[in-house]
């Protein structure tokens, strides 16, 4: 009997795929970044073919290095990036143009002029959404209006779309050769196109973006024992494998994270940080720049709702410091760096690099390093940078609490970044709450696992799930109510510098 579950976590810097055990135990894995292409200031692409290509690579590299064989799976889940859009030829399966990632900022004219023209309360009742440039619908639009062909392909049924799971699971599922083109509720929610009552593309939303509907995969539930068909690839799965649960990665991490409770959240730690609360089978609709979206639908129960605060830059702040500036060589560095200073020396960066989401939603936004003197150093910049991780999330976590009443008693923490004691720390600090670390800190990719498990049975229920979870660390808070206040209070007004810096026509 097949005695472990898979879980493919197509991320925004990186592919991997990991193995759990019936204890949610590790058990291999494997990941390769891929390259980010940067074509004009605001642009952010991705190479489809070779995403495709290095996750091939890792699934293959994890069974090799678990010593397993793809027999011992008795499932795949997938995980994705979310709102990142691919475009492609199902009859060749070449895309025909690179992926817009999430984070890409060219479609902020799309989302003025829906705005302008008085379409965003549509949006935002319907889709849950804002119009903004995060989400897949402008970036639909946009390679519709923009690649030459595509736009004929589409109304002939040719030219499909789909986020980073969609074109992953088409691909494990046969490619041109019969691939399964569907999603989940989780993904479909955040294209700007889904109906969050009916749970279906909406022909109001789809006309608003002059989307044909034949270019939208199939949305099922998030875990589903038949929906997503098998893996069937020769390369590099040459035994039939279910993949049975789809969730978009921040979902992904909720699930992860057994947030299964209505007041339950979570904060991942990525390239962005998010912030999610399940609100249940109720859809909350905030008023205080949070997103509705599905947290997560099981086989036939109903979906279950969350509010979910995005934060567009904080990982890849310190990758800015590596890349860019060159003033650390790994992130653990930053961490080092940081140390070498007692405070942030009276500065602040926000980095609004690609405008600011939650809960501010300025596409006109562009980072800022603020309150420089001669005395400051790289260190201050370091410690400023992991200071602007957790100042992001307290604007969430206000919000949050402005629209749900839910006041929280202890945030749970997962993602890379949660591997830097100090911005952990910083974080307990600046909240004034205890944030809590689980022994898997990557949960993402646990998330994903559990949602293939259950719909097969390997797991039976959401209750065996939340008996795995175990913390592995907790961090206290430290500042006084005084020095959290005064440095919030800099924060916000670091924020104003950064607003009306880009023309959105």
């Amino acid at each position: 009997m097949p005695e472990f579950v898979g879980a493919v976590d197509q991320g925004t810097t990186s592919s991997r795929f990991m193995i759990f055990d019936h204890d949610g135990n590790e058990v291999a894995k494997h990941q390769l970044e891929h390259t980010q292409i940067l074509p004009r200031p605001g642009w952010v692409e991705h190479d489809p073919v070779e995403i495709w290509e290095r996750t091939n690579s890792v699934i293959q590299n994890a069974l090799r290095h678990g010593g397993l064989s793809p027999a011992d799976l008795v499932a795949i889940g997938i995980t994705n990036q979310r709102e990142t859009t691919v475009v492609w030829d199902r009859r060749t399966g070449r895309p025909y143009y690179n992926a817009i990632v999430w984070q890409d900022t060219r479609t902020d004219s799309i989302a003025a002029a829906l705005e302008r023209e008085g379409h965003g309360e549509v949006i935002r009742r319907k889709a849950g959404l804002p119009p903004a440039t995060y989400f897949s619908g402008g970036k639909i639009k946009w390679i519709l209006e923009n690649v030459e062909g595509v736009r004929a392909d589409a109304e002939q049924g040719h030219a499909v779309f789909g986020n980073t799971d969609c074109w992953v699971l088409w691909n494990l599922t046969g490619g041109p050769d019969g691939g399964i083109h569907a999603t989940d509720v989780t993904n479909a929610s955040r294209t700007m196109l889904m109906n969050l009552e009916t749970l279906d593309w909406d022909d109001e939303l789809l006309a608003l973006f002059d989307i044909p509907r034949a270019m939208l995969p199939k949305i099922n539930p998030s875990s589903h024992a038949e929906a997503f068909g098998t893996a069937r690839t020769s390369r590099p799965l040459r035994t039939a494998i279910p993949i049975t649960g789809v969730l978009g990665d921040q979902h992904a991490a909720t699930v992860g994270q057994v947030c299964f409770a209505p007041g339950e959240a979570k904060n991942t730690y990525g390239t962005g940080n998010f912030l999610v609360l399940n609100t249940g089978t109720e859809l909350v609709r905030s008023q205080h720049g949070l997103l509705s979206t599905v947290a997560y639908q099981f086989g036939d129960s109903p979906a279950v709702y969350a509010l979910e605060g995005s934060i567009a830059v904080t990982g890849s702040a310190v990758q800015w410091l590596r890349d860019q500036l060159k003033i650390i060589t790994d992130a653990a560095e930053s961490e080092r760096l940081a140390r070498s200073v007692d405070d942030n020396g009276g500065m602040y960066f926000v980095p609004a690099f690609s405008g600011l989401f939650a809960p501010y939603w300025r596409s006109d936004a562009r980072g800022a390093i603020v309150g420089l003197a001669r005395y400051n150093t790289s260190g201050h910049l370091a410690r400023a940078t992991l200071e602007a991780i957790c100042y992001q999330s307290r604007d969430v976590v206000e919000a949050m609490e402005q629209d749900s009443g839910v006041h929280l008693d202890v945030l749970k923490v997962d993602g890379g970044v949660t591997a830097n004691d100090l911005c952990m720390q910083i974080q307990a600090d600046v909240l004034g709450v205890p944030v809590s670390r689980p022994v898997v800190a990557e949960t993402t990719a646990l998330g994903a696992a559990y949602a293939a498990g259950l719909a097969t049975g390997f797991w039976r229920d959401t209750d065996e799930l939340r008996s795995h979870w175990q913390q592995s660390k907790r961090w206290e808070p430290s500042w006084s109510e005084q020095q959290r206040a005064d440095g919030y209070a800099g924060w916000k007004k670091a924020v104003t510098r950064t607003l009306d810096w880009v023309d959105v026509k």
